[in-house]
Protein backbone atom coordinates (compact mmCIF):
# COMPACT_ATOMS: atom_id res chain seq x y z
CA UNK A 1 0.00 0.00 0.00
CA UNK A 2 3.25 2.27 0.64
CA UNK A 3 6.31 1.92 -1.23
CA UNK A 4 9.47 2.87 0.34
CA UNK A 5 10.67 6.14 -1.35
CA UNK A 6 14.02 6.31 -3.06
CA UNK A 7 16.62 8.15 -1.29
CA UNK A 8 16.48 12.34 -2.71
CA UNK A 9 20.07 11.69 -3.73
CA UNK A 10 22.87 9.40 -4.21
CA UNK A 11 23.51 6.54 -1.63
CA UNK A 12 27.49 7.84 -1.19
CA UNK A 13 26.07 11.82 -1.13
CA UNK A 14 26.83 12.17 2.66
CA UNK A 15 30.01 10.69 2.60
CA UNK A 16 32.37 10.87 4.90
CA UNK A 17 29.72 11.51 7.41
CA UNK A 18 27.33 8.80 6.79
CA UNK A 19 29.06 6.21 4.15
CA UNK A 20 27.21 4.55 1.49
CA UNK A 21 27.58 1.36 3.34
CA UNK A 22 25.57 2.36 6.27
CA UNK A 23 23.08 4.24 3.69
CA UNK A 24 22.43 0.75 1.40
CA UNK A 25 21.95 -0.76 4.90
CA UNK A 26 19.92 1.61 6.73
CA UNK A 27 17.89 2.56 3.79
CA UNK A 28 17.16 -0.87 1.50
CA UNK A 29 17.25 -3.11 4.84
CA UNK A 30 16.17 -1.02 7.90
CA UNK A 31 13.56 1.65 6.13
CA UNK A 32 12.45 -1.53 4.08
CA UNK A 33 11.39 -3.76 6.61
CA UNK A 34 9.01 -1.12 8.42
CA UNK A 35 7.13 -0.77 5.12
CA UNK A 36 7.12 -4.66 4.70
CA UNK A 37 5.58 -5.23 8.50
CA UNK A 38 3.14 -2.17 7.89
CA UNK A 39 1.18 -2.74 4.65
CA UNK A 40 0.82 -6.25 6.05
CA UNK A 41 -0.66 -5.11 8.75
CA UNK A 42 -2.73 -2.60 6.89
CA UNK A 43 -3.45 -5.31 4.52
CA UNK A 44 -4.58 -8.28 7.23
CA UNK A 45 -6.94 -5.28 8.30
CA UNK A 46 -8.58 -4.45 5.04
CA UNK A 47 -7.26 -0.51 5.89
CA UNK A 48 -7.25 1.76 3.34
CA UNK A 49 -5.88 4.99 4.65
CA UNK A 50 -5.59 7.51 2.94
CA UNK A 51 -1.94 9.25 4.11
CA UNK A 52 0.98 7.67 6.40
CA UNK A 53 0.28 10.54 8.88
CA UNK A 54 -3.14 8.71 9.26
CA UNK A 55 -1.85 5.27 9.66
CA UNK A 56 0.46 7.10 12.41
CA UNK A 57 -1.88 8.94 14.04
CA UNK A 58 -4.52 6.34 14.23
CA UNK A 59 -2.25 3.42 15.18
CA UNK A 60 -1.80 4.90 18.98
CA UNK A 61 -1.98 2.68 21.20
CA UNK A 62 -1.22 -0.39 18.74
CA UNK A 63 2.50 -0.83 19.57
CA UNK A 64 3.10 -2.88 16.58
CA UNK A 65 1.65 -0.80 13.88
CA UNK A 66 2.46 2.13 15.60
CA UNK A 67 6.56 1.32 15.61
CA UNK A 68 6.52 0.37 12.04
CA UNK A 69 4.27 3.15 10.35
CA UNK A 70 6.38 6.02 12.58
CA UNK A 71 9.77 4.61 11.64
CA UNK A 72 8.60 4.37 8.29
CA UNK A 73 7.30 8.17 8.12
CA UNK A 74 10.59 8.73 10.71
CA UNK A 75 12.88 7.72 8.01
CA UNK A 76 11.61 9.17 5.28
CA UNK A 77 11.60 12.45 6.84
CA UNK A 78 15.30 11.77 8.14
CA UNK A 79 16.48 11.45 4.57
CA UNK A 80 14.66 14.88 3.38
CA UNK A 81 16.30 16.58 6.22
CA UNK A 82 20.21 15.68 4.66
CA UNK A 83 21.53 17.67 1.76
CA UNK A 84 25.23 16.88 0.57
CA UNK A 85 27.60 19.07 2.99
CA UNK A 86 28.02 22.56 2.48
CA UNK A 87 24.38 24.37 3.54
CA UNK A 88 24.20 27.26 6.40
CA UNK A 89 20.76 28.05 7.91
CA UNK A 90 20.25 31.61 7.09
CA UNK A 91 17.27 34.00 7.05
CA UNK A 92 14.09 33.39 8.71
CA UNK A 93 15.21 30.90 10.51
CA UNK A 94 18.96 31.82 11.12
CA UNK A 95 17.38 34.66 13.15
CA UNK A 96 14.90 32.45 14.93
CA UNK A 97 18.38 30.39 16.06
CA UNK A 98 19.68 33.58 17.14
CA UNK A 99 16.75 34.43 19.66
CA UNK A 100 16.17 31.12 20.79
CA UNK A 101 19.26 29.62 21.37
CA UNK A 102 21.80 32.29 20.99
CA UNK A 103 22.90 31.17 17.58
CA UNK A 104 24.25 27.86 15.65
CA UNK A 105 26.78 27.18 18.08
CA UNK A 106 24.93 26.76 21.01
CA UNK A 107 21.67 25.60 19.21
CA UNK A 108 24.28 22.52 17.38
CA UNK A 109 25.84 22.39 21.91
CA UNK A 110 22.12 21.65 23.00
CA UNK A 111 20.98 19.55 20.01
CA UNK A 112 23.78 17.23 20.18
CA UNK A 113 23.61 17.06 24.28
CA UNK A 114 19.82 15.99 24.01
CA UNK A 115 20.63 13.32 21.28
CA UNK A 116 23.69 12.12 23.56
CA UNK A 117 21.89 12.05 26.85
CA UNK A 118 19.11 10.23 25.46
CA UNK A 119 18.88 6.84 26.84
CA UNK A 120 18.56 3.69 23.93
CA UNK A 121 16.77 4.53 20.69
CA UNK A 122 15.59 7.33 19.39
CA UNK A 123 15.32 10.81 18.00
CA UNK A 124 16.40 14.14 18.59
CA UNK A 125 14.02 17.02 16.56
CA UNK A 126 14.40 20.67 16.02
CA UNK A 127 10.92 21.24 16.23
CA UNK A 128 8.84 24.86 15.78
CA UNK A 129 5.49 25.08 17.44
CA UNK A 130 4.17 28.82 15.66
CA UNK A 131 7.80 30.90 15.89
CA UNK A 132 9.15 29.48 18.55
CA UNK A 133 11.94 26.75 18.30
CA UNK A 134 12.86 24.12 20.20
CA UNK A 135 14.79 20.25 20.66
CA UNK A 136 12.76 17.84 21.59
CA UNK A 137 14.33 13.61 21.63
CA UNK A 138 11.51 10.96 21.33
CA UNK A 139 12.25 6.90 21.83
CA UNK A 140 12.05 4.02 19.67
CA UNK A 141 9.76 5.24 16.67
CA UNK A 142 8.04 8.20 18.68
CA UNK A 143 7.12 11.28 16.59
CA UNK A 144 5.86 14.59 16.37
CA UNK A 145 2.60 13.86 14.71
CA UNK A 146 0.45 13.52 17.78
CA UNK A 147 2.10 16.69 19.54
CA UNK A 148 -0.42 19.32 18.49
CA UNK A 149 0.79 21.93 16.42
CA UNK A 150 4.45 21.30 16.62
CA UNK A 151 6.11 21.08 13.42
CA UNK A 152 9.32 19.10 12.95
CA UNK A 153 12.33 21.42 11.14
CA UNK A 154 14.87 18.53 11.76
CA UNK A 155 15.73 15.03 13.07
CA UNK A 156 18.71 13.22 13.42
CA UNK A 157 18.38 9.11 14.20
CA UNK A 158 19.90 7.79 17.12
CA UNK A 159 19.42 4.18 16.35
CA UNK A 160 22.59 2.52 16.48
CA UNK A 161 22.22 1.19 12.95
CA UNK A 162 22.57 4.72 11.85
CA UNK A 163 25.97 5.38 12.79
CA UNK A 164 27.50 2.17 14.01
CA UNK A 165 29.65 1.18 10.67
CA UNK A 166 30.94 4.90 10.95
CA UNK A 167 31.55 6.02 14.21
CA UNK A 168 31.02 2.90 16.43
CA UNK A 169 29.72 3.69 19.59
CA UNK A 170 30.77 7.29 19.47
CA UNK A 171 27.28 8.97 19.19
CA UNK A 172 28.63 12.03 20.33
CA UNK A 173 31.44 12.52 17.52
CA UNK A 174 28.54 11.30 15.30
CA UNK A 175 26.07 14.21 16.04
CA UNK A 176 28.56 16.44 16.08
CA UNK A 177 29.42 15.54 12.14
CA UNK A 178 25.94 15.16 11.29
CA UNK A 179 25.36 19.03 12.26
CA UNK A 180 28.17 20.57 11.16
CA UNK A 181 27.91 19.16 7.77
CA UNK A 182 24.20 17.45 6.60
CA UNK A 183 21.28 19.67 7.60
CA UNK A 184 19.07 20.65 4.85
CA UNK A 185 18.81 23.96 5.99
CA UNK A 186 16.20 24.59 2.78
CA UNK A 187 14.16 22.13 4.07
CA UNK A 188 14.40 23.08 7.62
CA UNK A 189 13.26 27.15 6.37
CA UNK A 190 10.23 25.43 4.44
CA UNK A 191 9.54 23.62 7.19
CA UNK A 192 9.75 26.70 9.86
CA UNK A 193 7.71 28.97 7.40
CA UNK A 194 4.95 25.97 7.38
CA UNK A 195 5.03 26.18 11.43
CA UNK A 196 4.48 29.72 11.33
CA UNK A 197 1.42 29.60 9.30
CA UNK A 198 -0.28 27.06 11.30
CA UNK A 199 0.30 24.60 8.41
CA UNK A 200 1.44 21.05 8.69
CA UNK A 201 4.37 21.17 6.46
CA UNK A 202 6.10 18.28 4.44
CA UNK A 203 3.92 15.08 3.92
CA UNK A 204 5.01 11.97 2.97
CA UNK A 205 4.13 9.98 0.21
CA UNK A 206 0.46 8.48 -0.08
CA UNK A 207 -0.41 4.69 -0.86
CA UNK A 208 -0.51 3.54 -4.14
Amino acid sequence: MFELPNLPYAHDALEPVISQATMHLHHGKHHKRYFDVMNQMLQESGAKPASLEDVVRGAVGQAKLFNNSAQAWNHTFFWECMSAPGQKASGDLAAAIERDFGGLDQLKAQFVAKGVGHFGSGWVWLAAKGETLSIVDTHDGVNLLTEAGVVPLLVCDLWEHAYYLDHKNDREGFLKAWFDSLPNWTFAQAQYDAARKGAAGWTHPGPV
